[in-house]
Parts: C-alpha cells; structure tokens; sequence
C-alpha cells in the first residue's frame, strides 16, 4: 500500500498516543507539597495555572485534530511530516509550562511560552493546508475552514501576548488565555460540512 493511499487511522493514533504522552509528562512535573495543610498549595498556584492552561491548549488541539482529520480520505507524506511538525511544537508545551509556572510567570519563560503556542498555531495551518493540498479542491475540509478568522486571529494574539510580556507578564498571559477561550467556543463548521 502506497502512504497516498495509506489510512488515517494510524496518524490518528500515533498523535493521540503523543498527545497523551504531553499530558502525562505535564502532570508528572507537577509535585506534591511535603505538607497536607491547605496552605502548602498556595506557593504552588503558578505551577497550577500553568498546568491549567496548558491542558485546555492540548485538549483544543486534540479536539480541533479529531475533527480535522474525520473530513479527509487521502494522507500523504507531506502530511506526515506536518503532522509530526504540529506534534514537535507541543510536545515543547510540558517543558514551557513548567519553567513559566516555576518562575511564577516571568517575561522570558512567558514570552518563550507564548513563542511555542504561536508556533504550534503555525503548524496546525500548515497541516491543515497539506491536508486540503492531499484530499483535493473539493475537500470538505477547505468548505468547513472557510475564511478561517479564528485560525488569522490568534497568531496576531500569540504574538500580541509574547510583546506585551516584556512590559507585563501578566497581560502576555491574558493574551494567551483569551485566545484559549476563543478556542473554547464551540466551533461547529466541520460537523455542518461533513453533514452537508
């Protein structure tokens, strides 16, 4: 069997498999304070939010990939190699989330933070774009995207959120978290197009 011809499923599962892999090791990073006291987690709470954040921003990926791959019929090697590009960004995440939420959200670890999500958004569009390129003009995927302003816009607040580190840390990270509730929304193009 030629990769044109090859099946999504085994894509699928390999980025499942890794993304799962990315919670697990972000959930790993997380210790357990020496105290059962309640105030022992307060000193933690970065590392928490952090945590937080992070895990919508893989669960929104993971999400948006399910859905992107139901509408194609044709992987390519080129896909592949975007795939693995989109999966090579987050699998940064764990480790950007961890020197952000351990430096208690200072300007270069949020900045580079934000370095990685702008990134990651980058790949997603490419492999969106090499999946279209491999299903042909008509693909449903192409129909569903349409003009794409969710995919214009949070480039313009990644990058928005890693200027705005270097003068406050905290307004990077509300650029990072609105675009995470931008996210959030219910997006239901690529159902509406795959039941047309």
């Amino acid at each position: 069997m030629g990769i044109d011809n090859m099946g999504k499923g085994r894509l699928e599962a390999f980025s499942d498999g890794v993304i799962a892999i990315i919670i697990t090791i972000m959930v790993l990073e997380l210790k357990v304070p020496e105290s059962h006291a309640l105030a022992s987690l307060a000193p933690l709470a970065p590392v928490l939010l952090s945590y937080v954040l992070s895990f919508v921003y893989v669960g929104i990926y993971w999400n948006n990939h399910h859905h992107m791959l139901s509408t194609v019929h044709r992987i390519s090697g080129r896909v592949l190699w975007a795939n693995l590009h989109l999966l090579f960004w987050l699998s940064l995440l764990p480790f950007t989330t961890a020197w952000m939420g351990e430096n208690h959200f200072a300007a270069s670890p949020t900045a580079v933070y934000g370095v990685v999500l702008l990134m990651a958004a980058v790949a997603y569009w490419l492999l969106q774009r090499t999946l279209i390129v491999a299903d042909g003009r008509d693909a449903v995927l192409a129909t569903a995207i349409g003009s794409d302003w969710k995919g214009k816009v949070s480039p313009l607040l990644y990058l928005t959120g890693i200027a705005l580190t270097f003068w406050r840390p905290w307004a990077g990270q509300a650029m990072y978290v609105l675009a995470a509730l931008l996210w959030l929304i219910p997006d239901r193009r690529i159902e509406r197009a795959s039941n047309s």
